[in-house]
């Protein structure tokens, strides 16, 4: 192709040349992919940040001071410092980057403390930057620390008006605890998040093992990095079924070891009993990144299309105090396939495609968790080594200065001589440089000494601190020279993070390959304890909330049996005459209140229970190694394998055959070759190995463990603690300890030797406990009679031999003993509860009342008097109100043993509310009183309300009774129904009706408005009302 002249001759327009198209195509189009790669889509492996949001964090950092403890930014202020300065892109991107940064269901320890809508695990999406405001999160000061210490670096940014840094210090291992996504031309990473303790953990280890990092395997890291851990927990399959063979693939293993594979995360849900022999399955925990929305959706279609079957309603539950998803099921459904199929065809199940891709010095590379371990470490270690040479240089500068500080001090008259004599500054600088040999520096730093320096006591503080530096610099030094001591301290720094930001694990890993769940994978895991009262109530909350007030309630409902369990266990009750029923530890109530066995099992409210003993689930597994060793209270023992226990527990067995005068007492759990200890209430034990009892099948009916005299009983059973102690408690308080080393051992069936000399001044034997070490820092509690809780540390009683009384711990009367004593898991600093604390309740063995409330009234019910009216209600409620301390009850009121309760006063801040009632008022307090005391026999859940002067005793039939009518037929009609109502009685928008499902649109809005149809009984009614109209 021929140019035109006067083109080409133009040297500022510059000549046009021919190139073929194919190789200028490649070569922009490589450019492109590199700029994407590189400055765009991958992070670093260094820093684990893509570009945008280095620069959020430099800009907030270093720009605008938003540290954590600084407040709140808008974050139009933060996009527009990031725009204007470091990233020339579009806001949005900016945006959204600083977005997902503030999102705890986006990443596992987000750098952002975000404030306002940020988004929800719905799908909604943040409120305008307008709205929105930001700061830094605490966690994010390590990413940026020593950043001023020329610990990285630089270049200009895009208008070559600032410089910004290459990378962050990053002393947090933010790639594998934060993760990362993002796809680039012709590459894309999706690197999951890591749970830092265990990061942390193998980072240590191979700093350890750092002489042999090349030839350290995966299997080795293995031990401390279970696998991914994503923010919004969920359940990953450890193996999957390889295609070649019949073996199973460790896809975790073989993602650390290559860097890619693909990981099976599927949704925490567990299974529910509900009325009339319905279920229903409830969703706690989602895959990472699924949008509960959408998935509700899903659900929803396939049911109204047909290809879900056993479906009749469809909840989101969820609030700010958890995610749950309640599915609930027809009557003949098996929840297991029906969870199978929504595993199969929705996004409860989904497939997590692991891409440990990252730069390195600049280039895409794909890494194993070994190599991106090694390169954090050798990250760490030229961060450590440019900040002690910072911190060296300018130790060394300091150290110089202060040499001649001191020495212009030894030589002050005639510096100052010098200096007077100069008619300069720049003068006297050189003359100090000339005459006394000091150097530039060392000269101005003279100059510029103020007259207090010329002290005697800033003197010695210029010394110290020489002193400190030349130290200083001594240390630097070695660890500039020694990789060791780097090393230690780049694993001291790791190991202080792990302390302050660790926390437990929130995704869960199965060892088995997918769709091999158990319905025991399926429960939620959680470490509780459990209270089993002799009637039989079980209370179950979590092992972290015991305390004081937890103690204080013991007593109740006689408790014998306080453990802990797992929320997968299976708790085992036994009653007195030796049958035995099992209940699901994770039916229980979770927030302590309660729930009757005759509820959960086949016994009922008159059944005594005296033992319980939990274990976990057996999923097709063998039954673990161990016996069931059973106490009667006439000395008879027996053992049972757990095999064979647990081989029957679910037809609801009898283990042992009780006399009709004898009970069973204790069940323990032993391994085959431990010794047992029983103790009678006339001082006497025995102690003896359990292979001495033969192991019986669970139809016998035992063999004698000791020999009684007569009126005497067994009081205690228990596996001995060779280390530990035996403490026992008489009725008037009298109580102490004795090593296990002072009770020889004997054969079976024996008469025993004394362990506590009961006398009439102590009464006899309550109780007995072993007590395994460490000893003092136990807690024992008390029961009195009257059913006072007094804990006491078991280090405050008496260490004392086997054959003596002991001392008074507890002080007693004789119309309130001691009636029982246990040992619990309790917190130290245990306030005692005096009696007039405690609740007074039945003593232990108690008979329950008929309604099966041990004498208190039902739950949602309260004791009222007859003919209380209700001005003395509505002016005890004003007295109460806006008071500090609420007035106790200064009537009388006789307790089930028919035994008065104790006259406190009524403080005075409540007198003068209670002087402003009426006449009218104090005539029905007379009238009040003369009722209650006619009826002081009667239990209170039988009393009767009288009716209301102006009343006929009925109803009445005004608005208000309409409306409460109304309401209770509208309760009725949706019981009747069995849709749409929780167990609360709330009725919650079903999503399987033709409306669309509602949307939470924000994180502030998770309870969701109910707008319920009414039942066919109020649907009448206002059609009634229509036509009337």
């Amino acid at each position: 192709m021929t140019l035109p002249t006067e083109i080409a001759a133009n040297g500022h327009i510059g000549q046009i040349r021919e190139t073929d198209i194919v190789g200028e195509m490649q070569s922009a189009y490589l450019d492109y992919a590199m700029s994407v790669i590189v400055a765009r889509a991958l992070p670093d492996v260094r820093d684990g940040l893509k570009p945008v949001h280095r620069r959020i964090l430099y800009a907030m950092y270093r720009d605008l001071g938003l540290t954590h403890d600084k407040p709140h930014k808008k974050s139009a202020r933060i996009v527009g410092e990031v725009l204007g300065k470091y990233h020339p892109h579009g806001d949005s991107a900016v945006y959204d980057a600083m977005v997902r940064m503030a999102q705890d269901f986006s990443l596992r320890y987000p750098l952002i403390d975000g404030q306002g809508n940020f988004g929800s695990i719905d799908g909604d999406n943040a409120a305008a930057m307008r709205y929105t405001e930001a700061r830094l999160a605490e966690i994010s000061n390590l990413m940026v620390a020593d950043l001023e210490k020329d610990t990285v670096d630089w270049h200009d940014n895009f208008d070559n008006s600032l410089l910004e840094p290459d990378i962050l210090p990053a002393t947090l291992p933010n790639l594998l605890v934060n993760g990362a996504s993002g796809i680039a031309v012709g590459m894309a990473t999706n690197i999951p998040p890591h749970n830092l303790r265990e990061v942390i953990d193998a980072l240590a280890y191979m700093i350890d093992h750092y002489d042999r990092v090349d030839e350290m395997g995966v299997d080795e890291l293995l031990q401390f990095i279970q696998g991914p851990d994503f923010p919004t927990g969920g359940i990953l399959y450890r193996y999957r079924q390889d295609t070649k063979g019949e073996e199973n693939l460790d896809v975790i293993a073989q993602g650390y070891s290559v860097g890619k594979a693909r990981l099976v995360v599927q949704a925490k849900a567990h299974f529910e009993e509900m009325s009339r022999g319905r279920s229903r399955i409830v969703v706690t925990e989602l895959p990472y990144q699924t949008n509960k929305v959408s998935l509700l959706e899903r659900i929803a279609s396939l049911v109204r299309d047909g290809k879900l079957e056993g479906i009749t309603d469809l909840r989101d539950e969820s609030d700010r105090t958890g995610m749950r998803i309640v599915i609930e099921l027809t009557r003949n459904a098996d929840p297991k396939d029906v969870l199978a199929d929504l595993f199969k065809y929705t996004p409860l199940q989904q497939t997590f495609g692991m891409q440990m891709l990252a730069l390195v010095d600049g280039e895409p590379r794909t890494l194993s968790l070994k190599r991106m371990l090694h390169l954090f470490i050798q990250h760490r270690q030229e961060i450590v080594r440019r900040r002690s040479e910072y911190d060296l240089a300018r130790a060394r500068e300091r150290a110089h200065i202060l040499e001649g500080l001191l020495r212009a001090l030894d030589i002050l008259d005639e510096v100052i001589d010098t200096i007077r004599r100069s008619r300069s500054v720049e003068t006297a600088r050189n003359n100090l440089v000339k005459n006394f040999g000091f150097t530039v520096t060392q000269a101005q730093a003279i100059l510029d000494m103020q007259l207090r320096r010329l002290a005697a006591l800033e003197r010695r503080r210029l010394q110290d601190e020489y002193k400190e530096l030349q130290q200083r610099i001594r240390y630097l030094e070695e660890l500039l020279a020694d990789l060791g001591k780097m090393l230690a301290v780049i694993k001291e720094e790791l190991l202080a993070i792990r302390e302050k930001y660790g926390d437990e694990r929130r995704t869960q890993i199965v060892d088995r390959t997918k769709g091999t769940l158990t319905s025991t994978d399926l429960l939620p895991e959680q470490d509780v304890w459990i209270s089993v009262s002799a009637g039989g109530e079980l209370r179950r909350q979590d092992v972290s909330s015991l305390s004081a007030t937890t103690l204080r309630q013991i007593g109740k409902g006689s408790e014998v049996a306080l453990l802990t369990a797992n929320t997968r266990d299976f708790l085992y009750l036994f009653s007195k005459d030796g049958r035995c029923r099992r209940v699901a530890v994770h039916e229980l109530p979770s927030d302590g209140s309660g729930r009757h066995l005759a509820e959960l099992t086949d016994f009922t409210r008159r059944d005594e229970i005296t033992a319980a003993v939990a274990l976990p689930r057996l999923e097709g597994e063998e039954a673990p190694p161990g016996y069931l060793f059973l106490v009667t209270e006439q000395g008879v023992v027996k053992r049972v394998t757990l095999a064979d226990f647990l081989a029957a527990a679910a037809s609801d067995p009898t283990v042992i055959n009780v006399d009709d005068k004898d009970r069973l007492g204790w069940v323990l759990l032993t391994r085959g070759n431990q010794e047992v200890i029983l103790v009678t209430a006339g001082g006497q034990s025995i102690r003896f190995n359990e292979e001495d009892v033969r192991s019986m099948g669970l139809a016998a009916g035992g063999v004698g463990g000791i020999k009684l005299k007569k009126g005497d009983r067994v009081i205690h059973a228990a596996v001995v603690e060779p280390e530990g102690e035996l403490v026992t408690v008489t009725e008037m308080g009298y109580a102490k300890r004795t090593p296990l080393d002072q009770y020889s051992s004997q054969g079976r069936y024996g008469g025993g030797i004394v362990t506590h000399k009961p006398t009439a001044k102590t009464g006899p034997l309550i109780a007995a406990l072993m007590i395994a070490p460490p000893v003092e820092e136990q807690q024992i509690v008390f029961i009195t009679a009257r059913g006072a809780a007094r804990p006491m540390a078991v280090g405050d009683i008496p260490q004392m031999g086997r054959n003596v009384q002991g001392r008074q711990v507890i002080p007693v009367s004789a119309g309130n003993p001691l009636v029982a004593a246990r040992r619990v898991l309790a917190p130290p600093q245990l306030a005692p509860v005096g009696e007039d604390e405690g609740v007074a309740t039945p003593a232990p063995h108690a008979p329950a009342s008929s309604n099966g409330t041990n004498g208190r009234p039902a739950r949602g019910k309260r004791a009222r008097g007859k003919g209380k009216p209700k001005e003395e209600g509505r002016s005890k409620q004003s007295a109460a109100s806006g008071k500090a301390r609420q007035a106790p009850n200064t009537g009388k009121q006789a307790d089930t043993a028919g035994e008065a309760a104790s006259d406190d006063q009524e403080p005075d801040g409540v007198k003068p509310a209670r002087a402003r009632r009426t006449a009218g008022q104090k005539k029905a307090s007379v009238r009040q009183a003369a009722s209650d005391a006619a009826s002081v026999d009667e239990p209170p859940s039988t009393r009767k309300k009288a009716p209301e002067k102006g009343t006929t005793g009925k109803e009445t039939t005004g608005k208000k009774s309409t409306r409460k009518k109304s309401s209770g037929n509208a309760r009725a009609g949706k019981e009747k129904s069995g849709k749409g109502a929780d167990d609360t009685g709330a009725v919650q928008p079903s999503l399987l009706d033709d409306a669309p499902a509602p949307r939470t649109r924000s994180r502030r809005k998770k309870v969701q408005t109910v707008v319920s149809v009414p039942p066919a009984q109020a649907r009448k009614e206002k059609k009634g009302r229509k036509k009337s109209t």
